[in-house]
C-alpha cells in the first residue's frame, strides 16, 4: 500500500503533510492526550513540589532554624524525582555507609569523621567540589540530627536551597534501642543498598 492510498501526502522536504489516515488520526488524538495528560501531571508535580517546599519552609521557620526547611523522607524522594538538580548529600560517616546502607545516587560528605567523631573541617570545601549552588540539598544522616548542622552549614556557605531529611537513614531508637523501626529512609521503603 503507498502513501497516497493511506490519505498520506508527501511535502517537498520530503516528510510527510496532512494525515488522513483513521488510524493516525486516532494515533494523533491518543497522543495529544498523552501530551495533555503530561502537561498536567507536570503541573500536579509543581503544585506539589511547592506545597512540599512550604511545608519544610514551615517546619524550619517553628524550629528556628536557618536552612530552607526540613523534608520528610518520601517528600525528600518526591524532590529527588521532580526537582531538577535536586540532590541528596548523605552526611553519615564512611562506616555507616559502608555497614549500615546506601543511597543509590547520593554524594557522600561525612559531616563527622569516623573513628574520632570529630567535624570534618573540609566538610564546606567538599561540598563546593561536589555540589553546584543552585542545587537542592537534600541533607541525610542517621536520624536527621547531624543532617541539620549539614544544612546550616550549607546556608552559611551561598548555597540557597538546603533541606534536612527529617528521620534520617534509620529513624529514632524504638523501645528496644534498635534504629529502622520507627521512621527513616529504610523505614519507609525508598531505594537503598547494602554497603
Amino acid at each position: 500500500m503507498n502513501s497516497s492510498t493511506c490519505g498520506i501526502t508527501s511535502d517537498s522536504a520530503g516528510g510527510y503533510g496532512r494525515v488522513y489516515s483513521p488510524f493516525y488520526r486516532q494515533s494523533a488524538s491518543v497522543l495529544a492526550g498523552d501530551t495533555a495528560h503530561s502537561l498536567i501531571s507536570s503541573k500536579i508535580h509543581m503544585s506539589s513540589i511547592n506545597d512540599i517546599l512550604n511545608r519544610a519552609r514551615e517546619r524550619a521557620e517553628q524550629q528556628g532554624f536557618n536552612f530552607s526547611g526540613e523534608v520528610t523522607p518520601a517528600e525528600a524522594f518526591e524532590l529527588l524525582q521532580h526537582t531538577p538538580g535536586a540532590v541528596i548529600v548523605d552526611v553519615r560517616t564512611r562506616a555507616e555507609w559502608d555497614w549500615v546502607g546506601r543511597v543509590p545516587g547520593a554524594v557522600e560528605i561525612e559531616w563527622v569523621e569516623y573513628p574520632e567523631m570529630t567535624r570534618n573541617n573540609q566538610f564546606v570545601a567538599e561540598l563546593r567540589a561536589q555540589v553546584k549552588p543552585d542545587a537542592t540539598i537534600l541533607f541525610l544522616c542517621r536520624s536527621g540530627v547531624r543532617s541539620r548542622g549539614a544544612a546550616s552549614a550549607a546556608i552559611e556557605a551561598g548555597y540557597s536551597a538546603a533541606y534536612n531529611i527529617l528521620e534520617g537513614f534509620e529513624g529514632d531508637k524504638d523501645a528496644q534501642n534498635h534504629r529502622g523501626h520507627l521512621g527513616g529512609w529504610r523505614f519507609h521503603g525508598l531505594p537503598w543498598y547494602q554497603g
